[in-house]
C-alpha cells in the first residue's frame, strides 16, 4: 500500500514539476514597440504626486524618522 501511495504522489509531484515548466514558457516578452505603452504614467506605482507624498508623510510618521526615500540622515538627527 506504501509502495502505491508513493507511486501516486512522486507521478504527481512529477506533473505538477511539468505543468508548471510548460506554463512558465509561455510567458510572452514585451517587444521594443510595446515598451512605450507599458512606460506611460499610468502604469506606474506612484503615478498621483499628491498621494505619493501624502503616503510618504505617513511613513515617515509611523516610522519616527524623516527622510530615509533617498534622503540621507534619520529619527536620531544625525547626518
Amino acid at each position: 500500500m506504501k509502495s502505491i501511495l508513493k507511486k501516486i504522489t512522486y507521478f504527481t509531484a512529477l506533473s505538477f514539476v511539468l505543468l508548471m515548466n510548460s506554463a512558465c514558457s509561455m510567458v510572452k516578452t514585451v517587444n521594443p514597440w510595446e515598451k512605450g505603452t507599458l512606460a506611460r504614467a499610468e502604469m506606474t506605482f506612484e503615478n498621483d504626486k499628491l498621494d505619493a507624498k501624502y503616503a510618504e508623510h505617513i511613513y515617515s510618521s509611523r516610522e519616527a524618522a524623516s527622510g530615509g526615500a533617498g534622503v540621507g540622515g534619520g529619527g536620531c538627527g544625525c547626518n
